[in-house]
C-alpha cells in the first residue's frame, strides 16, 4: 500500500490531469452531441460551441484539481485565463481542422471525427498547461 501512495505521490499531476482532462473531453463531446446531433447544427458549428464550454471547464479544474495554481492578484489570475485560451484556442484549431478534413473530406460521421480528434488534443491541451500556462513561477 505504501508502494502505490508513493506511485501516487510521484505521477499525481498527471493522474489527476486523466482524470480532468476525461472529464472536459466528456463535457466537449457531450455538448458537440446535443448541439450537432440532438438540436440539429452544423457540426462546425456545434464544435465550436463545445470547445468553448470545455475550455471554461477545463480552466477552473486544471486551475484548482491539476496544477493548483495560486495567483495572488486578479491581474494575475487574468493573465493565466489569457494564457490557457490562447493556447486552447491554438488546440481548438486543430480540432476545427481535423472535423473538417475527417467530416467533409474523407465523410466520417461528425461524432466519430469528433472522438478522434480528442486523442490529440488532450495530448496537445497537456503539454500546453503543464509547461505554458501552469507552470509554477517564482
Amino acid at each position: 500500500m505504501e508502494r502505490l501512495k508513493n506511485l501516487y505521490g510521484k505521477f499525481e499531476e498527471v493522474i489527476s490531469y486523466l482524470i480532468f482532462g476525461g472529464l472536459t473531453t466528456a463535457v466537449n463531446i457531450a455538448v458537440f452531441f446535443l448541439c450537432d446531433t440532438i438540436l440539429g447544427m452544423n457540426y462546425l458549428v456545434a464544435n465550436a460551441i463545445s470547445i468553448i464550454v470545455s475550455i471554461v471547464f477545463a480552466f477552473f479544474t486544471n486551475k484548482k484539481y491539476v496544477f493548483k495554481t495560486k495567483t495572488s492578484t486578479f491581474k494575475e489570475s487574468a493573465l493565466e485565463f489569457i494564457r490557457f485560451c490562447t493556447f486552447r484556442l491554438l488546440s481548438a484549431v486543430f480540432d476545427m481542422l481535423s472535423m473538417w478534413i475527417l467530416v467533409d473530406g474523407i465523410h466520417l460521421d461528425a461524432n466519430v471525427a469528433k472522438l478522434a480528434t480528442q486523442f490529440i488534443v488532450v495530448v496537445l491541451n497537456y503539454a500546453f498547461s503543464k509547461w505554458f500556462i501552469f507552470k509554477q513561477r517564482g
